[in-house]
C-alpha cells in the first residue's frame, strides 16, 4: 500500500466525489468489554461510519474528560494493552478491508515500544493512521518518519490556540486529515458552539490542503449536521462512549452503537440534500 492508496486518502476522495460529509466515531478498545470491540466497529460501519477511530487505553489520558478516562480504566482492567489492540485491529480487518482505521493514543506507550516497532506492528495489523494526542507537530520528527516509512498517516490536532508558526510546520508533514479541536479543554467538556467554527476552519484551510475533521464537543445529530456545513468530517466520541458504558453485554453494545450512530448519519446526509436543493432551486 502506497501513500496514494492509503485508505484514509481513498475514503476522503470518495466522499468529495460524492459530495458527502465524513462521519468518524471514536470508541476505546476493550470498552465496555474486549469481546465487544470488533462487533461494535462493524456495527458503526454498517450504521454509516466512513472512518473509525480506535482509542488505545492509557492510564493518563490527560486530553480526555471523565467519560473516556473511565473507559480507559475499564479497558485496562480488561488487560487491553497495545498487543491486544493490534489483535483487535487484525480481527476487524478479517471482514473489513476498506474502512480506514485510526489509532488514537498517547506518546508514552508508543515511545516505550519504539517508534519503528510500533509503526511496523500497527501497519501489519491493518491501521491506516495514528493520532498521538500529546505529540505536537514541532516535536514529531521521529514519529512522522517512523510512521511514513510504513505508509501510515500521522493525524495532528489543531486547537483554537494553535499559532500560525505551528500551522506552517503542520502543512508539509501532516497526513490524512487535520483534526480540529473545536473546544478549549478536554473531550466531552462542553457543548459545541458551531457558529464560531467558520473563521477558524477558514484559517486552517489557508494553511493546509488536507481535509478537516472537527471533534470535541459534538454529542448530537443536530450538532454534527451544523458542524458539517463547514467541515469535511465530524468526529463523535464521548457521547457514544458514555452510552456504550451502559451495555451489559457485547450484543447490547452493538445495538447501542448502531442506534446512536444512525441518526447522526441521517443528519449529515440531510444537510447535503438541503444544500443540493438550495443550489437546484
Amino acid at each position: 500500500m502506497t501513500i496514494e492508496t492509503n485508505r484514509i486518502d481513498r475514503r476522503f476522495a470518495e466522499l468529495a466525489d460524492r459530495g458527502r460529509k465524513g462521519l468518524i466515531p471514536y470508541i476505546t478498545a476493550g470498552h465496555p468489554h474486549p469481546d465487544a470491540t470488533v462487533p461494535v466497529l462493524h456495527a458503526l460501519v454498517e450504521a454509516g461510519a466512513d472512518l473509525v477511530e480506535l482509542g488505545v487505553p492509557f492510564s493518563d489520558v490527560m486530553a480526555d474528560g471523565p467519560v473516556i478516562q473511565e473507559a480507559c480504566k475499564i479497558a485496562l482492567e480488561h488487560e487491553t494493552g497495545m498487543d491486544r489492540v493490534f489483535d483487535l485491529v487484525r480481527a476487524f480487518r478479517e471482514d473489513d478491508a476498506r474502512t480506514p482505521l485510526i489509532l488514537m493514543g498517547y506518546m508514552n506507550p508508543i515511545e516505550r515500544r519504539g517508534f519503528s516497532r510500533f509503526a511496523e506492528q500497527a501497519a501489519e495489523a491493518g491501521a491506516d493512521g495514528v493520532l498521538i494526542v500529546d505529540c505536537p507537530v514541532d516535536e514529531s520528527e521521529e514519529t512522522t518518519e517512523a510512521l511514513s516509512a510504513k505508509n501510515l498517516h500521522q493525524i495532528f490536532l489543531v486547537a483554537p490556540t494553535t499559532t500560525e508558526t505551528r500551522l506552517a510546520h503542520l502543512a508539509p508533514v501532516a497526513g490524512g486529515f487535520v483534526y480540529y479541536v473545536s473546544l478549549k479543554g478536554v473531550t466531552g467538556s462542553a457543548s459545541l458552539d458551531a457558529g464560531s467554527l467558520r473563521p477558524a476552519i477558514a484559517r486552517l484551510r489557508a494553511a493546509s490542503t488536507l481535509p478537516v475533521a472537527v471533534g470535541f464537543g459534538i454529542s448530537t445529530a443536530e450538532q454534527a449536521r451544523s458542524v458539517s456545513e463547514v467541515a469535511d468530517a465530524v468526529v463523535i466520541g464521548s457521547a457514544l462512549v458514555r452510552q456504550l458504558g451502559d451495555a451489559g453485554s457485547p450484543d447490547e453494545a452493538v445495538a447501542i452503537a448502531s442506534q446512536f450512530l444512525r441518526p447522526v448519519r441521517a443528519a449529515l446526509d440531510s444537510s447535503v440534500e438541503v444544500a443540493e436543493g438550495a443550489v437546484n432551486a
